[in-house]
């Protein structure tokens, strides 16, 4: 079974957001997780924020997988964001960040923490599937992206 199965919804699909930064995105995830959980956009901002003090989840290529643990969450929830204009991330290469995934776990989920972003590192590792995801023109585009194999 495919790890990313049932993590990404259409209402957690951001398209061209206009943020400025880092912390302007993980304002933007934590709305869209609250909303979507029920749980407090400020846990989920201090969670993403927390992780990333510990080094950036700048993968390179344009890519980001922030992500942290939750506490009280049942199951992993993912959401992707495509910015109207990269911003820095402090990448391995240096290059800013266009794609983010940011995914959320429950707090004891290690195994299956470590499975999903192994899948998602190796998705994104792909030239062709992160050009598409850039060209992707709607939601439902994005989605059928993910659920390929």
């Amino acid at each position: 079974m495919n790890p990313l199965d049932n993590i990404l919804t259409a209402d957690q699909v951001l398209l061209d957001l206009d943020a400025s930064s880092k912390k302007r995105v993980f304002e933007q995830a934590g709305m869209l997780f609250e909303g979507r959980l029920g749980m407090a956009r400020t846990q989920i901002f201090d969670s993403l924020f927390a992780r990333e003090k510990l080094g950036s989840t700048g993968l390179g290529q344009g890519i980001a997988i922030p992500h942290g643990r939750i506490k009280g969450l049942k199951q992993a929830a993912g959401a992707l964001i495509r910015l109207a204009n990269p911003i820095p991330f402090d990448s391995p290469d240096g290059r800013p960040v266009t794609l983010l995934f940011v995914l959320l776990v429950p707090e004891q989920a290690t195994e299956e923490h470590l499975q999903i972003l192994s899948e998602l590192a190796q998705r994104f590792s792909d030239r062709a599937f992160r050009e598409a995801l850039l060209a992707a023109p709607d939601v439902a585009t994005v989605l059928a992206l993910f659920k390929k194999s």
